[in-house]
């Protein structure tokens, strides 16, 4: 029997009925318009935090932590930390920076000088992740940092960028893309399989998940409460998602390929409505674009014009740049799949002298499930015996506040308060030095919190209890109106206050 023509006919499928590649211009040029969004929305969202962050009167001021590293290694503290801040990094710069990343996202969406307009975003915003700290230091800052400098090459190197006027964009880029979005899906699945961790063995780590994760919005209570068969049921389809969708197809025909793609895309949707993970999740779904090509927007004619010469980032630097980036990749996806680094020769010591530019990272969200939600509870006295509690605008505090939706916004405070309450007291320099400002009243920490229970004067104690939070169950939330409950389980730390300008245990009550 010949199957030569079965062969065939599965072969044309998978292809597509396109006479002739439809191209990627469009495809890219989208791409590059949701990048500028997503950057647009991470500058605003630090802008309005970065002052309480690592402003002048912040938490951790960016222009003391410059100092330290100066102080402690030298000239070499420029490139462990490349940053525009050594130039001066006071409320001013730091301000200016957030508003220039905000117009030059908003000038890339216009379409204005696209490969110059995105280094300059890549350099304002690896300038902000190396003084952010605690703060700045999560897997989609990362991840943004990773994918813009990608793009530089991806898009066209022209004044002004038009999907029909674009050039065919180069193809090592295109794979770099794809080789991105494959280490991010692949990984995340390797990591939580590698950790050993039995809810994820077990195929039950959801019914912690909704629960337990930084900061589930309203809809992450009814996801909660779904049937344990439906949990391990989505459990399974996560580690289909995530493990077996890129190996089978992100390098498969083009028609399996976009499968894979809109199985990526929907499952981030799917998180994006129970959790709130800032820009994560839609930089994600934009990494799924170069996935696709221009026959999934529009049929392409069947002769088409000219593509444009010119316009794109010559073959003799794009290619070694390409190179270097696939090898270098190799040390944290190894990290993550257990391949010992020596039998990568010198690339692990090139990526770690590579650092700090993040040009490639490691990857694996959710490892291990955390399986209890702790909530740190900061309250303020004038005498250690009335204690009022702080409320933060958007982590769990009082029981009866319906839980929000607050992505893509970032609120990068209230989420390290989540990672607070994971590690002992004194563990986080932050912490303390977060209580410090609380106790000097710096209206820029301040700014960040929700309603000042001690209005005028700063508090002259602060302290910190730990509580164990659960949803609450059908019933009574139909009763009492309470999406939560929660139970002392005792103080996080001692009682502090401030003393000749230092921070010091303070000789009151701990305990309500």
């Amino acid at each position: 029997m010949d199957v030569r023509p079965l062969l065939s006919r599965v072969s044309g499928w998978l292809r597509g009925p396109s006479p002739e590649p439809p191209g990627d211009r469009f495809t890219t040029w989208l791409f590059i318009r949701l990048l500028a969004a997503i950057y647009a929305i991470a500058f605003a969202s630090i802008g309005v935090q970065v002052l309480g962050l690592i402003g002048h009167d912040g938490i951790l001021p960016a222009r003391d932590w410059l100092a330290a590293v100066r102080a402690q290694l030298g000239p070499a503290g420029h490139w462990v930390v490349p940053t525009l801040f050594w130039f001066g990094a006071g409320d001013g710069a730091l301000v200016g920076v957030c508003v220039a990343g905000t117009v030059l996202a908003i000038l890339l969406l216009a379409g204005a000088a696209p490969a110059l307009t995105l280094t300059a975003l890549w350099v304002c915003y690896l300038s902000l992740v190396s003084v952010g700290q605690d703060f700045l230091s999560f897997q989609w800052d990362s991840l943004l940092l990773e994918a813009g400098f990608i793009a530089i090459f991806l898009a066209p190197w022209t004044w002004w960028s038009r999907p029909a006027s674009d050039p065919q964009p180069p193809r090592p880029a295109r794979w770099l893309v794809r080789w991105l979005i494959f280490r991010l899906m692949f990984s995340s699945a390797a990591a939580k399989l590698a950790s050993g961790d039995p809810s994820w063995r077990h195929l039950t780590a959801l019914t912690f998940h909704y629960e337990t994760q930084c900061l589930p919005p309203w809809s992450a209570w009814y996801a909660h409460h779904l049937p344990l068969a439906f949990q391990r049921f989505s459990c399974a389809a996560m580690f289909g998602i995530e493990g077996l969708v890129p190996l089978l197809c992100f390098f498969a025909p083009r028609r399996v390929r976009f499968a894979g793609a809109f199985a990526t895309m929907g499952f981030q949707l799917l998180i994006a409505i129970t959790g709130n993970y800032g820009f994560f999740n839609w930089l994600t779904i934009a990494l799924c674009v170069p996935l696709l090509d221009d026959g999934v927007f529009r049929r392409p004619p069947l002769t088409g014009a000219p593509l444009p010469a010119g316009g794109r980032p010559p073959a003799w630097l794009l290619r070694p740049i390409a190179v270097a980036l696939l090898a270098l990749s190799l040390v944290p996806l190894g990290d993550v799949v257990g391949l010992p680094r020596a039998w990568l020769g010198p690339l692990p010591a090139l990526e770690r002298w590579l650092s700090p530019l993040d040009v490639v990272n490691r990857y694996g969200l959710f490892a291990v499930m955390t399986t209890q939600r702790l909530e740190i509870s900061l309250e303020v006295s004038d005498d250690g015996v009335r204690w009022r509690e702080y409320p933060f605008r958007w982590k769990p505090g009082d029981v009866t506040r319906r839980p929000a939706f607050v992505a893509p916004y970032h609120p990068r405070l209230d989420w390290q308060m989540w990672f607070a309450a994971l590690s002992e007291f004194g563990r986080d320099r932050w912490f303390l030095a977060f209580c410090r400002a609380l106790l000097e009243g710096s209206p820029s920490v301040h700014a960040l919190l929700g309603r000042d229970p001690h209005p005028g004067a700063p508090p002259r104690y602060v302290r910190a209890l730990a509580y164990d939070y659960h949803f609450s169950d059908a019933a009574t939330r139909r009763s009492t109106g309470a999406w939560w409950t929660r139970k002392l389980v005792g103080p996080y730390g001692p009682a502090l206050a401030l003393e000749g300008g230092r921070l010091v245990v303070a000789p009151v009550g701990n305990l309500p």
